[in-house]
């Protein structure tokens, strides 16, 4: 058997994968999400700042209401915090020293972050 006069037709085919491969992007800074987390995400800060919500309130009363935490910790989150622009501490009296704690703005705004939190954590009962 012979074959004359034949055309060979190459069809090429897109690869296709399934399912779809999302594009990774690397981060070579920290993300807003990041940022964020690092500002209101260390330990007791959060709690700090929903105590500090309704107005100041002193060191020794803040130590009480946040309860099962050193003074020695309370002391440490304050500092950053105040270092980070999220309240600021007033000196009521140098003797003895009483100091008070209040809310910045910039502290203020991130009440809506945590009571979004809040209510997560209370629709799945965490």
């Amino acid at each position: 058997m012979q074959f004359k006069n034949l055309e060979f037709i190459t069809v090429e085919i897109e690869q296709i994968t399934w399912p779809p491969v999302t594009p990774v992007h690397r981060c070579t800074e920290p993300c807003p999400i990041e940022r964020g987390m690092r500002m209101l995400g260390g330990k007791w800060k959060g709690s700090i700042l929903w105590h500090l919500k309704d107005g100041p309130v002193r060191f020794n009363d803040l130590a009480r209401q946040l309860g099962g935490v050193s003074k020695k910790m309370v002391d440490q989150r304050l500092k950053e915090m105040e270092e980070q622009g999220l309240i600021v501490r007033e000196v009521l009296s140098t003797r003895p020293i009483a100091v008070a704690y209040s809310i910045t703005e910039m502290g203020h705004s991130a009440l809506g972050v945590l009571e979004q939190l809040k209510a997560w954590t209370d629709a799945y009962g965490l």
